[in-house]
């Protein structure tokens, strides 16, 4: 007979009421109703249903149990995932589509874990900012673009990693949206720009929420509520380049939603890269990145409890949005722009008209070119100081 697959949900009901004795006093109420939803879900606890065949000669009966539904569970986001998707779907356009992403420094994910609802908030605000802002611009690409940004909270080994996921169509409407102004097929914006205003942005709003009481400073850190000590701590941070990354755009479509499966509802651990688990220690694979190839997958094998406490590290405050959609996917007007992109998408592309070359234009070439040529009669090293180069577009 075929062994069982091991599941978040063994462990926390075989190690759960040990681990939350322990920890007594040191676990949220969101952390709380996660792990009983867990170990409940599929269970006789939360009932369930009865399917029997019809025919009498067989009443072959099927017991099925109810699931729990939370979005930390590991065995109920497929459903969620699958009618999102669809949605999704939908919205695509046939344009190439970009993945960036954006990070925290390591002393921003030390502070945001006391802070999550405030700290994960901003990363998004700036990190949007940060996008719509430089795609505006016309020196990078002048248009007025939307994405969909998706926050995770977690490293492959369960780690305290805090950063936005980006899927971006390659392009945007112009401003008075007359017209798609699609990028380079390869290439959407610079990340070292991005960078930079990125961290500018995010540190003006955190000093900002400092300012206002809203951020909660515990043990080491408890020290960072006085002003001074807190722009000591964060002062480094404006001499340091954060990580954005842009990867290659999507193959197509079909990669995109691939992409989007994978990412919109995943959890911190899914129950597949569980390998064993037993009275003292859990052991799963994870990716170690700073290996390349297919050797960068391997195993870890973590104490219980610690398994425990690093996944209820990524429970998300109560009523927090994890997916949210900025720009021209924005919620309030997207089907719109998003008729408005494929009628122009659809459209030919307008022919450029060969510009000539006006008279006026001419007879001021005329006159750069003899001061150039009186200079260069008095010096030949070097031109005047005050003659100007003047040039003509075909």
């Amino acid at each position: 007979m075929e062994r069982p697959a091991l599941e978040v949900a063994d462990i926390f009901r075989d190690h759960g009421p040990a681990w939350r004795r322990a920890n007594a006093g040191h676990i949220s109420l969101g952390q709380m109703k996660v792990m009983t939803a867990i170990e409940r879900c599929r269970t006789a606890a939360l009932g369930g249903h009865v399917a029997r065949c019809e025919n009498g000669a067989c009443g072959h009966t099927v017991i099925g149990y109810n699931s729990c539904r939370n979005r930390h569970c590991p065995k109920c986001q497929g459903a969620a995932a699958r009618e999102w998707l669809a949605e999704r779907e939908a919205e695509l356009l046939p344009v190439p589509y970009f993945h960036v992403v954006y990070t925290l420094p390591a002393p921003i994910s030390d502070i945001a874990y006391t802070n999550k609802a405030v700290i994960y908030d901003l990363l998004f605000k700036a990190s949007a900012e940060t996008t719509l802002k430089i795609a505006a611009t016309r020196r990078h690409l002048g248009a007025r673009i939307g994405f969909m940004s998706v926050l995770h909270t977690w490293g492959s080994a369960l780690t305290h990693h805090p950063h936005v996921h980006m899927v971006v169509p390659g392009g945007g409407l112009s401003a008075d949206g007359s017209k798609w102004i699609a990028c380079r097929p390869d290439y959407f914006l610079c990340v070292e720009v991005l960078s930079a205003l990125f961290r500018r942005l995010f540190l003006e709003m955190l000093v900002a929420a400092h300012d206002a009481g809203r951020l909660q400073f515990f043990g080491d850190h408890v020290g960072l509520a006085d002003r001074a000590a807190f722009n000591a701590y964060i002062a480094p941070l404006r001499d340091i380049d954060w990580v954005v990354y842009a990867k290659e755009p999507f193959a197509g479509p079909e990669q995109v939603l691939r992409y989007l499966s994978r990412y919109t509802h995943r959890i911190a651990i899914s129950n597949r890269r569980l390998i064993a688990a037993d009275e003292k220690s859990v052991t799963f694979k994870y990716k170690d990145y700073r290996i390349e190839g297919p050797g960068r997958y391997t195993t870890m094998t973590l104490d219980t409890h610690e398994f425990i406490r690093r996944f209820l590290m990524h429970v998300l405050p109560k009523g927090f949005h994890r997916i949210r959609h900025y720009g021209l996917l924005a919620n309030g007007n997207r089907a719109a722009n998003i008729a408005k992109a494929r009628e122009l998408l659809a459209m030919p592309a307008p022919v450029k008209a060969r510009r000539t070359t006006s008279r006026a234009c001419c007879r001021v070439r005329a006159r750069v070119a003899a001061a150039a040529c009186s200079s260069l009669r008095r010096s030949r090293a070097a031109p005047h100081p005050g003659t100007r180069q003047h040039r003509c577009r075909p």
